[in-house]
C-alpha cells in the first residue's frame, strides 16, 4: 500500500523508518520530509498545512493511508478536509478530527474535558485581557512556583514556570496584553504547580479500542540539570524506570480509559495517537497536558521499540480493529540524544554542513532539522539530529548514544550530556 506521512521532524523520520521495514509498504511519501527521510522515502515539497497540495499529492500518487505527524494540521482540520471531499473521504487519516484536536489546540478545552470526566489534573483557572486583575488575584492565592500556560499552540514554548509572584504578574500581562506568544496567549491558563517527576504515556486509539505503548521521559530544558529555556525536547529515555506495573495500572484506569471513553461520550471521533504528559505526585499520576500526536523526541525511543509491523497497526486503527492487534515490544531500553543548533531555542543559524553521520555505528540516526543542499546534509532547524541507541538498561543505551553523537560535527552543535540524571 502507498502511505503518506505529513511532517519534517525526527518524529516523522522515526515513523517512516518503522513503516519502511514493513513488507506491506508500496510507495512511501513524506511531505515535506528532511534529509533523513529522503533516504527511505520520497520527499515531496508540500507543507503540512497546504491542504490543496496534499489533496493533489494523495490523488496523483494513489495514497491509501495518511499519517499526520505534527499537531498544526490536525488543529487546522486536515482530517475534516478529507472527510468533506468526495474524492478523499475514503482515504483513512491517522490523527483526530478538528473538534477532538482541541485537546492540544486549547489548554482550557483540555482542562474542562478532564474536569468533566474526573481525570486527575492540577487545579486551574483561565484568564483573558478582560479579567487580568482577577488573574493577578488568583496568582496571589497560589504558592510558588507559578505555572502560566498559553491556551493555544506555541510550539512547545508557551509554558512558563516562575518562582516570583511579581514576575508571574508581569509575564501574565505580557502574555495577555502584549501578545508574548501571539494569538496563542489570548487566553492564559494558570495552574497550581505539581511537584513530582514527569513522564509521557502514548496511547493509540481507533475510536473505541486502545493500546498503551511503552512509557518515555523527555528532557525539555536547554541546560543541564533541567535549567534554562524550554525547548522542543533535548532527548528521551524509554521505558521510564519508576513506572512499575502498579503505577501503570493507575495510569490506565484513572487516565487512559476515562480519556478514550470521554472522547466517545463527548462525540469526538478519535482515530490516532494520544500523547498524555503526566506527572507522578507521590504515588499518583496526574495529567499535565494532552497532545494529539506522538511526542518528539519520545517517538524516536518509543517507535523503535515496537517489534510489530507498524503498517498492520495503522490499518487496524483506521478500521476500528485495534483490539485484534497484539503489540510486540522490544524489552531493551532505548535512549535518544538530540544535537541542536547553537543559540537554540532562541535565534540560531541554518545551513551548517553536518559531517560524521556515516561513521555512526550500532545506533539509529533520526534527522529532525536537516535538508540536502548541493548533495550535502545541512542544518535546517533548531533541533537537528537525534541519535537513538538500545541497551539492557537506560545507562547502557545512553553510553552508546553519547559515544556516537561525538562523531557528529556541525558549526555551533550542542547537546545535553546529563540525560537520565534524575533517574
Amino acid at each position: 500500500m502507498n502511505i503518506l506521512i505529513l511532517g519534517s521532524g525526527g518524529r516523522e523520520h522515526a515513523i517512516a523508518h518503522k513503516i519502511s521495514q514493513s513488507p506491506k509498504i508500496g510507495n512511501l511519501f513524506v511531505a515535506p520530509g528532511n534529509a533523513g527521510t529522503s533516504q527511505i522515502a520520497t520527499n515531496v515539497e508540500v507543507g503540512v498545512n497546504d491542504f490543496d497540495g496534499i489533496r493533489t499529492l494523495v490523488l496523483d500518487e494513489n495514497i491509501n493511508l495518511v499519517v499526520v505527524g505534527p499537531e498544526d494540521p490536525l488543529v487546522n482540520g486536515v482530517h475534516d478536509f478529507f472527510l468533506n471531499d468526495s474524492e478523499l473521504k475514503n482515504v483513512p487519516v491517522i490523527g483526530p478530527q478538528k473538534a477532538a484536536a482541541e485537546l492540544e489546540g486549547s489548554k482550557e478545552f483540555a482542562k474542562e474535558f478532564m474536569m468533566r470526566h474526573n481525570i486527575p489534573t492540577a487545579a486551574y483557572q483561565s484568564f483573558t485581557s478582560n479579567n487580568l486583575e482577577e488573574g493577578y488575584a488568583f496568582l496571589e492565592t497560589l504558592r510558588p512556583p507559578y505555572v502560566l500556560k498559553a491556551d493555544g499552540l506555541a510550539a512547545g514554548k508557551g509554558v512558563l514556570i516562575l518562582q516570583d509572584l511579581n514576575k508571574a504578574k508581569q509575564e501574565l500581562k505580557a502574555m495577555l496584553l502584549d501578545s508574548k506568544f501571539g494569538d496563542a496567549s489570548a487566553t492564559v491558563v494558570i495552574e497550581e504547580f505539581l511537584d513530582g517527576i514527569e513522564l509521557s504515556c502514548f496511547v493509540w486509539s481507533d475510536g473505541s479500542n486502545y493500546k498503551i505503548l511503552p512509557t518515555a521521559k523527555d528532557y525539555k530544558r536547554i541546560g543541564e540539570g533541567d535549567t534554562g529555556l524550554n525547548t522542543g525536547g533535548m532527548g528521551a529515555i524509554s521505558p521510564v524506570p519508576f513506572a512499575d506495573e502498579i503505577f501503570m495500572q493507575k495510569i490506565e484506569h484513572q487516565i487512559v480509559k476515562p480519556t478514550v471513553e470521554g472522547l466517545k461520550k463527548d462525540n469526538l471521533p478519535y482515530v490516532g495517537f494520544i500523547f498524555i504528559g503526566l506527572i507522578k505526585v507521590g504515588d499518583e499520576p496526574k495529567v499535565i497536558e494532552y497532545n494529539v500526536r506522538m511526542g518528539d523526541p519520545e517517538t524516536e525511543v518509543v517507535v523503535p521499540r515496537l517489534k510489530s509491523d507498524l503498517v498492520d497497526v495503522l490499518v487496524a486503527m483506521s478500521e476500528g480493529k485495534l483490539d485484534q492487534i497484539n503489540l510486540e515490544i522490544d524489552e531493551r531500553a532505548a535512549t535518544t540524544v538530540m544535537a541542536v543548533s547553537g543559540g537554540y531555542p532562541e535565534a540560531y543559524e541554518k545551513g551548517k554542513e553536518i559531517t560524521g553521520i556515516e561513521s555512526i555505528q550500532d545506533a539509529l540516526v533520526f534527522h529532525a532539522g536537516t535538508k540536502l543542499k548541493d548533495g550535502k546534509v545541512v542544518t535546517n532547524g533548531g533541533r537537528v539530529i537525534a541519535i537513538t541507541s538500545f541497551g539492557n538498561d537506560f545507562k547502557e543505551a545512553l553510553e552508546k548514544s553519547y559515544q556516537n553523537i561525538e562523531k557528529l560535527h556541525f558549526d555551533g552543535m550542542y547537546y545535553r550530556k546529563d540525560l537520565g540524571f534524575d533517574l
